[in-house]
């Protein structure tokens, strides 16, 4: 990297922080940083995403239907990842899906009463 390619310093921090937009929200590489290389590393990240989403939520995958990895990726290629649990029912709710996660009980679980007490 040459100092001619940074218009400003940046901190470290947010040299790390434009390497993770890259790598999870599609944005341009920063320079100095090899644009293949990056977009590799994005493109197993974002196919790990989907088999996540897939492997812990597969009745989101089913109601999806068949194509349900293009269409993930195609959703998430611009959208940070958040949690599994966040991602899948952001996913859901954009594809007009229900919500895939489980619901809370209503009755919350009491603690075991001893004997003689």
């Amino acid at each position: 990297m040459t100092t001619e390619s940074v218009r400003s310093p940046a901190t470290l921090a947010e040299q790390q922080a434009a390497i993770v937009r890259a790598l999870v929200a599609g944005a341009e590489p920063p320079p100095g940083f090899d644009a293949d290389d990056l977009a590799a590393t994005a493109h197993g990240l974002l196919h790990k995403r989907v088999d996540e989403v897939a492997r812990r939520f597969p009745a989101l995958a089913i109601a999806a239907g068949p194509d349900f990895h293009g269409r993930y990726l195609e959703w998430a290629r611009t959208r940070p990842k958040t949690t599994t649990a966040e991602d899948a029912a952001a996913f859901a709710e954009h594809a007009g899906l229900p919500d895939p996660r489980p619901r809370r009980s209503r009755w919350p679980i009491r603690g075991r009463r001893t004997l003689g007490k």
